[in-house]
């Protein structure tokens, strides 16, 4: 008979999950793989907490089997996005449904997925998506175009016994509109409009605890939520770049050769690339505090390591960019980051934000204030 306690001194075997690179859909979502990880409470199909996400990911929207969303989400789980949040399982299925009729033929492919967690405490998980498709339908966008759109879009989830329960999700529809041959600046306007026609504004608010009195930004960064050394460095780096305004910190600590994808589809090369794009970013909002939210890591397959951040960026309008002429509307700014790093070094770098968000902002605070006067 085996002794009891020589079996609990057995160390557990190690979980295999998935990484999604370099593999193909159907080696991301097998139907004979056996369960690699501990998923207490998750329905059979799952192997891993990368396949539950690309695979459910899928179903839903590629196999058109909304009704799923039941038994993924909560009745009440809160959906954050870059103008508000929804806080019905109902309103997901209702927009996933007018999604999928206004661009039928739309299929979005998981890029990476960065997570953190366990079975017990719940899963974060960050996944990148690259949807595509055509617009062919009438729906939000007017008028079908007829236009093939390539999009990012990062959604971060929280994750417990097969059901999301908070989630972060963030699409570049700047760079979408402009592939559909949309008129962005009336489009944020009549968003706006809806919006500011239901009651909702955007806070006036000026202090956003940069600087506070004279005092300058504070040397330390904040590292509370790192997990790791690794995610403690990024999370100085960060500060070091946007807060204190360091931005020759970008030639130490990205590669030579590196690339940056960015909104509206942008591909970036090489350090002075990514220097002059982070400083046209913070000129356009020269008040900006940066405050990352959430950070996980994960060892990648190809080396180094995959580190995902979540962040807001608070401010004012008060530079030229790509929004225009400055207004000193307050703009609040809901975005994510995706890093490869190898051997101290971002050799990629992944990066989501709405800047039609940011423009119906700004579109939103001057109606206010035509409203006050």
């Amino acid at each position: 008979m085996t002794d009891p306690q020589s079996v609990s001194r057995v160390p557990p075997a190690k979980e295999q999950v998935l990484q999604v690179e370099r593999r193909d859909y159907v080696d991301l979502a097998p139907t004979n793989r056996p369960r690699s990880q501990s998923l207490r409470g998750f329905d059979p199909i799952y192997t891993d907490i990368v396949d539950y996400i690309v695979r459910c990911t899928h179903r839903i929207w590629d196999e058109r089997d909304v009704g799923l969303i039941y038994s993924h989400y909560t009745h009440n789980p809160v959906v954050y996005g870059p103008l508000g949040a929804v806080y019905s399982r109902e309103e997901i299925i209702q927009d996933t449904i007018a999604r999928l009729a206004e661009m039928p033929d739309r299929r979005g492919m998981a890029t990476q997925v960065i997570w953190r967690g366990n079975d017990v405490d719940g899963f974060y998980t960050s996944h990148l998506v690259t949807g595509t498709g055509r617009h062919t339908e009438w729906g939000a966008f007017g008028k079908p175009t007829g236009r093939r759109f390539v999009t990012r879009t990062v959604a971060d989830c929280m994750v417990l016994e097969n059901r999301i329960f908070r989630e972060w999700v963030v699409r570049d529809n700047m760079g979408l509109y402009i592939q559909l041959g949309l008129d962005c600046d009336m489009f944020a306007t009549g968003a706006a409009k809806s919006m500011f026609d239901r009651g909702l504004t955007v806070s006036t608010l000026a202090e956003n605890q940069r600087g506070l009195g004279q005092t300058p930004p504070p040397d330390a960064a904040d590292v509370s939520i790192a997990h790791s050394d690794l995610e403690a460095d990024v999370l100085r780096w960060l500060h070091e770049i946007y807060n204190r305004r360091m931005f020759g910190k970008i030639r130490e600590i990205y590669a030579p050769n590196c690339q940056w994808h960015g909104p509206r589809l942008q591909e970036l090369y090489g350090t002075a690339a990514v220097t002059t794009q982070t400083i046209r970013q913070v000129a356009m909002m020269p008040d900006m505090l940066f405050l990352p939210q959430h950070i996980c890591s994960v060892p990648c397959e190809e080396g180094g390591d995959k580190v995902a951040v979540r962040w807001i960026a608070d401010g004012h309008h008060l530079g030229y960019g790509n929004l225009g002429t400055p207004t000193g509307q307050r703009m609040f700014v809901l975005g994510f980051t995706h890093y490869h790093i190898i051997d101290g070094k971002i050799v990629d770098e992944w990066v989501v934000y709405d800047e039609m968000a940011m423009l119906t902002q700004i579109k939103l605070g001057q109606m206010a204030l035509v409203d006050r006067i």
